[in-house]
């Protein structure tokens, strides 16, 4: 981080509903977020005023651009691939993944921080010693497609994860946090572990 914007670095994690925090830090290139707009439109009235009409926030999408060498995770905290997220994950090598018809729940955590010793866009920032940090989090969504492309010459992979605004309860599947450093008494808390009853 410069002093006036977050550069070059980023921190990314996906979790697996039940399972455990997995970076791709290393495999990505580029992260765009599309968060949901909470739109409006507008109602004409005979009178020549306007009824303004709200229309529910719609759907976060993230897209990562990523060079991955295998086509899954097979164990471990560090990805390896992505075809496992959108279909069926295999433990072994060599890693054979066929596609499926299964839709699993995933986290994706992305965290932006001048702490150059965190690993994970999940962990704890310590405020105490001044770090900042900018974390996006979005769960209860789906990996939506996974496409390669060898177009370049060099294979890079697109991988889209989508999840509703909110859960069918009404509660909120996106979560915004930062800290600036300035309040040593604290700190910006680790992600829990993602269930189905837990969402950070």
């Amino acid at each position: 981080m410069a002093d006036d914007a977050w550069m070059e670095t980023c921190l990314v994690a996906i979790t697996k509903i039940n399972g455990d925090d997995v970076n791709y830090q290393s495999l990505t290139e580029t992260v765009d977020i599309d968060l949901g707009e909470k739109d409006i439109e507008q109602i004409h009235l005979l009178n020549g005023g306007r009824v303004t009409k709200f229309t529910p926030e719609s759907e976060t999408t993230i897209t990562l651009e990523a060079y991955p060498l295998e086509a899954g995770t097979d164990d471990g905290t560090t990805g390896k691939g992505f075809f496992d997220l959108l279909h069926t994950q295999d433990t072994e090598q060599p890693i054979v993944i066929r596609n499926t018809r299964t839709r699993n729940k995933y986290r994706i955590a992305l965290l932006w921080t001048d702490w150059s010793t965190a690993t994970c866009a999940a962990a704890a920032i310590n405020t105490s010693t001044g770090y900042k940090a900018m974390r996006v989090v979005a769960a209860n969504g789906y990996i939506t497609s996974v496409k390669p492309s060898f177009t370049d010459g060099i294979l890079k992979f697109t991988i889209t994860f989508k999840c509703a605004a909110f859960d069918k309860a009404g509660q909120g599947n996106i979560l915004l946090e930062s800290c600036d450093g300035s309040n040593t008494a604290s700190l910006l808390t680790a992600l829990q572990s993602y269930t189905d009853s837990t969402n950070w």
